[in-house]
């Protein structure tokens, strides 16, 4: 398991999440460590296709167009033939 150190974390910031820990009867490592956890989760899930296509379809939603006729398929043409020079 690795460790990081934070300098300069300022009074305001280290006071909030000392209250928030305490809160959560937790240490302020294992806060910052469920903060961090759930930070890079929502990150991860974002990076995936899936909520890239929700987000795209929340967009675009009631604007319509879904209503459009789709042609019918035909049957596929046949592959070349590659055998003769």
């Amino acid at each position: 398991m690795s460790s990081i150190t934070i300098r300069n974390l300022d009074e305001n910031l280290k006071a909030s999440l000392r209250m928030r820990a305490a809160r959560h009867g937790l240490s302020m490592e294992q806060e910052v460590r469920n903060i961090l956890q759930s930070t890079l989760a929502t990150d991860a899930s974002q990076v995936n296709g899936l909520d890239f296509a929700l987000r795209i379809h929340q967009r675009f939603k009631g604007l319509g167009g879904d209503d459009l006729l789709l042609p019918e398929r035909t049957s596929a043409r046949p592959a070349p033939d590659f055998s003769q020079p």
